[in-house]
This record gives C-alpha cells, sequence and structure tokens, in this order.
C-alpha cells in the first residue's frame, strides 16, 4: 500500500543512481583521516576503537544524577553527559521565586560547587570524560565543575571534556540565553582562551546542529546554520589573537540524526566535507583544525507517545545512521521519553542499543561502507551543494548575528516546522501508530519516572542557604565586583573571575546577577503569523494558494 503523494525533501533522492551521478564529485577518491575528511576524521575510525556511548542524563538532585551516571558507566556508557534544570541553565537559583515551577524538572539542579561535587562524587574525572550542555550560565557552572574538581584533586590540566558554549544558536531556537548576542559573544570567546590555556584536553566549543532539527530544520538548514554560527565562533576567536589552527582544533560539532536514513548518513559526511572547506578558508592549515569531530543524539521528535516501543526501532535506525555517518560519539534516546523522563528499564535497552550496534554486527569492522557507492556520493555531494547557497545568503544578510536581530533564521525555521507538521496532518509523512497504521488497541502502559519538584527546591534551598551562612561574606562581595567590573570594562578573562567567584561560594544565581547589572537580560521576540500556517498549509498540501 502506498500514499496517494510523495513525501517531500529538502534533497529529493532519485529512483535509481548510476556512475554518471558522481562524475565530477570531487571527493569521491579521498581517504579516512585526509582532507577533506568526508570519509571520517580518523584514518582507523571504529577499526581501533568503537564510538563513545555518550547518554545525556540529569534528574533533579545531584546525588540522583550521580547514581544515573555510575549506574550507566557500570552498564557500559564510556562518557558522561549532563542534562542541567532549565532555572541552571538560565543562571537561577533554586530558590527564586520566579523558577519555582521548574526546579529539578528537566534535567539536574546545580547552584553551587557543592552541587557539583555531589553531582560527580566517586567519578574519576581525570578517566572520564564529562559533556555539559551548558551555554547561557556557561561561566558559574563551568567555574563549579573546575573548582568541584579541583578541591577532589583533580587539576583543571587534568580534565577531558566539552562545554557547549554555543550561545548563538540559543538565539535562533533554545531560548535559555541571558545576555544579548554581542555581549554573549564575549563570554563564549573568554571562556575558549581560558580553556585553551588551562585545560587542553576540554573542548571549548560543541556548535550545535541537533536543536535546529529538534525545532523542525531540515538537513540543508541544519548544517548551514550549524556551520554558520561555527564560522562566527572561529572569526571572533581569530580577532582576538587566537590562531585558526587553535581555534578549530578545540571546536566540536553536535548533530541530530533522524529517520530519513539515507540523508543523514550524507549530511553527516557533507559536515566533514564543508568544515574542512570553511576551516581552511579561515586560515587554518592543520589536519586536527580541518577535521570535523562530532557527537550524535537520535532524534527526540521521533519519538511518538502513542505505540511507544516503535521508538526502539525508531533509534536502533537512527542510531545505524550516525554510526555509518561517522559519529566519534552517541546519545540513544530511550523509548519513553515522549512521556516521561526515561526508566531504568528504557535507559538501559538505550545503551545496549549501542552496546548491540558495537559488538554483533559487524558495522565497526569498515571504514566508511557507503564510500563510491553512486547513491551516498552523489547525495553527499547535493546537500554541501545546498548548505552552500544557505551560507551565501546569510553572508548577503550581513551575517549571524544579523539575520538573528532581523528574525529571518526563526522565520526560516519556523517555516520548516509547519512543511514537516502539514505532511503528517495531511499524510504524507508516515508516523506508524499514529497518523496510519493505527489500532483500536490501548497504547502500552509505561511507568514514569515521577519528580517531586517542591522536594527538590525545598533541598536545594536549604543547601543554598547553608552555603551562604558558612562563606567569607566579604570575600564573596569583592569577587563579584570584581567580575562586574571585568564585564563593564571589557578587560579581563571573565571566566577566570567567575572561577574565583566559585571558589568563594558564590551561587550561579549571583554571578549571573553581577553580569545582569552591565548587561540586562535579552528578551526574545516570537514574530509569528496566523497567516504563515494557512499558507504553509495550502501550498504544501495543494501545491497552491490561489
Amino acid at each position: 500500500m502506498t500514499t496517494s503523494r510523495a513525501r517531500r525533501r529538502a534533497v529529493p533522492l532519485k529512483r535509481v543512481y548510476t556512475r554518471a551521478d558522481i562524475e565530477g564529485v570531487a571527493h569521491a577518491d579521498s581517504m579516512p583521516g585526509e582532507a577533506p575528511f568526508v570519509r571520517g576524521p580518523f584514518a582507523s575510525m571504529y577499526t581501533d576503537k568503537p564510538w563513545t556511548i555518550r547518554q545525556y542524563a540529569g534528574y533533579a538532585q545531584a546525588a540522583d544524577t550521580n547514581l544515573a551516571f555510575r549506574t550507566a558507566l557500570a552498564e557500559g556508557a564510556q562518557g558522561l553527559s549532563v542534562a542541567f534544570d532549565l532555572p541552571t541553565q538560565r543562571g537561577y537559583d533554586s530558590d527564586d521565586p520566579a523558577v519555582s515551577a521548574d526546579v529539578g524538572m528537566t534535567g539536574v539542579a546545580v547552584d553551587t560547587v557543592e552541587d557539583m561535587a555531589r553531582l560527580f562524587e566517586c567519578i574519576p574525572l581525570e578517566r572520564v570524560s564529562v559533556s555539559m550542555t551548558m551555554n547561557g550560565a556557561v561561566l558559574p557552572v563551568l567555574g563549579a565543575f573546575i573548582v568541584a574538581a579541583d578541591e577532589s584533586g583533580v587539576h583543571a590540566s587534568q580534565l577531558r571534556g566539552t562545554i557547549q558554549n554555543d550561545i548563538l544558536k540559543e538565539f535562533m531556537v533554545r531560548n535559555t540565553g541571558i545576555f544579548a548576542p554581542e555581549p554573549s559573544l564575549r563570554i563564549a570567546a573568554d571562556v575558549a582562551a581560558y580553556l585553551a590555556q588551562q585545560m587542553p584536553r576540554f573542548n571549548a566549543l560543541s556548535v550545535s546542529g541537533y536543536h535546529f532539527q529538534e525545532a523542525g530544520a531540515d538537513a540543508v538548514l541544519e548544517l548551514a546554520l550549524t556551520l554558520a554560527n561555527a564560522r562566527t565562533y572561529v572569526d571572533t576567536l581569530v580577532a582576538r589573537g587566537m590562531h585558526a589552527n587553535d581555534a578549530c582544533e578545540r571546536m566540536s560539532f553536535f548533530f541530530g540524526v533522524g529517520t530519513d536514513f539515507y540523508v543523514e548518513v550524507a549530511k553527516l559526511r557533507a559536515a566533514r566535507l564543508l568544515w574542512s572547506e570553511i576551516a581552511a578558508q579561515s586560515g587554518a592549515t592543520s589536519d586536527k583544525a580541518r577535521a570535523l569531530r562530532m557527537h550524535c543524539q537520535t532524534s527526540g521528535w521521533s519519538l511518538t507517545a502513542q505505540k511507544p516501543m516503535n521508538n526502539v526501532v525508531r533509534t536502533t535506525v537512527e542510531a545505524l545512521a550516525a554510526v555509518f555517518g561517522g559519529t566519534q560519539s552517541l546519545h540513544t534516546n530511550a523509548y519513553d521519553e515522549a512521556l516521561a523522563l526515561p526508566c531504568a528499564e528504557s535507559s538501559r535497552l538505550a545503551r545496549d542499543t549501542q552496546l548491540v550496534l558495537q559488538h554483533e554486527t559487524g558495522v565497526c569492522d569498515v571504514v566508511d561502507p557507503w564510500a563510491g557507492s553512486y547513491m551516498m556520493e552523489s547525495l553527499t555531494a547535493d546537500i554541501a551543494s545546498r548548505v552552500r547557497t544557505v551560507l551565501d545568503e546569510i553572508d548577503a544578510r550581513g551575517g549571524v548575528v544579523e539575520a538573528i536581530h532581523s528574525g529571518w533564521v526563526r522565520t526560516r525555521i519556523h517555516e520548516a516546522a509547519l512543511r514537516v507538521q502539514a505532511e503528517i496532518e495531511s499524510g504524507q509523512r508516515v508516523i506508524v501508530g499514529v497518523n496510519r497504521f493505527t489500532t483500536d488497541d490501548a497504547d502500552e502502559r509505561l511507568v514514569s519516572q515521577a519528580l517531586d519538584a517542591a522536594q527538590t527546591r525545598t533541598l536545594q534551598a536549604r543547601r543554598i542557604a547553608h552555603v551562604k551562612r558558612s562563606r567569607d561574606a566579604a570575600r564573596v562581595r569583592d569577587t563579584l565586583a570584581a567580575l562586574q567590573r571585568a564585564a563593564r570594562d571589557g578587560e579581563g578573562n571573565l571566566l577566570e573571575l567567575t572561577i574565583e567567584c566559585m571558589r568563594a561560594r558564590a551561587t550561579v544565581g549571583e554571578c549571573t546577577q553581577a553580569l545582569e547589572a552591565v548587561w540586562p537580560r535579552h528578551t526574545v521576540d516570537l514574530p509569528i503569523s496566523a497567516r504563515m500556517y494557512g499558507v504553509t498549509w495550502c501550498f504544501f498540501i495543494h501545491g497552491t494558494c490561489a
């Protein structure tokens, strides 16, 4: 049985590909570990070492998440990825009335160095790499991590991992930024500069395309916006005196991987091709600088609350696409995440999915098995060409920051999301168990993990109060004043100064407030046109709005 209309793609697929489709494809004869790195950033890829299993997690209080981390490591995870709750991400303390409903609800609440110490208790930070999805409140949160590690006996130079620090995409889709784009770029650059000098094993930027895909962007728009942001960060760092090699070498990428299998594999290959070009254009010359390294996560929006066990299949297919695309680390979503935080059983199955792929399927035995495929090489080149066109349009609009201020980026993503929703509602895009192949049977009943937000908020407030009673108030006041002065005068490294604030036992919220006195909180306009919905539906379902 087929649908009456073919699904529309941003990158159309042909029914049959031939040798003629790869004539003139410059990268077709390239090798893994060599520019332009289409076939992978390393010559051996998974044949020497499989990708890192890095599951993203965060639960209410630090002790809860610490238990989840230790369990994950015991069951096969090879790196940690921290999900913070929304108040922490936006620089609020858990006892702030403005955020009382959100404490601990989408991740772990971290207000102080003590919280960070509880989060990583009994975890050998000198051996386990840590990724932190933190952007707006990057200064106090990273500062707390560095201080907590140091006080546990692990010097900053020993720490391994990545801080996301990708503030530009917050103004486009995610909305957990705090300050306006211009001061936010200064913060991002200060973080990168400090880590380059003090923490050589810690990546300063993980430029994210995942959130664009989750917001509705297609593969071409996801890549274009991600690479445009990365280029902006490199330009900012080079303007401050950092060599392009150093700026690019300390940057990694984070992509979402959906169910459009061939397109997703080609997208990741095209990302490396394009980054090799962009890094070279920015002045980078080393292979390490030009070789894009990535983390991938299977799609969250593709998960369905209806027939949730179908999500196991979706996630497995997406994970395989990420592997064929050459990812360096991977998070696989749990089947119940469309309903609640994942339970222990679903979390274990998500990890085991990767272990099965690594140890039972043979996918690690061959480097880039898609190389030379008429379809894959043609599709990779096609995506790269389309992305270059969008990058040129961004440049014509004055660059990423101007495209943010004008609202162009949000409009493009919004339009793309509407196209997808229209396809789902019309049946052009089939979602098994949702708009096709449905039954009258009751959906599977899942045991969700309930969180007591009020209890988390109460306990965090007590911990904050205890820290404030125990600290040297004058020292806190002096370090916060120094941080505020540096923000106002444009001198000094903001991360270095924030580390001293956290060492003195300032809170995440207090550090943010010190900066707010100089840079007021940035508000994001969300211009939504009701007409856009009608126009999108008419055009993409009927082909006309006449």
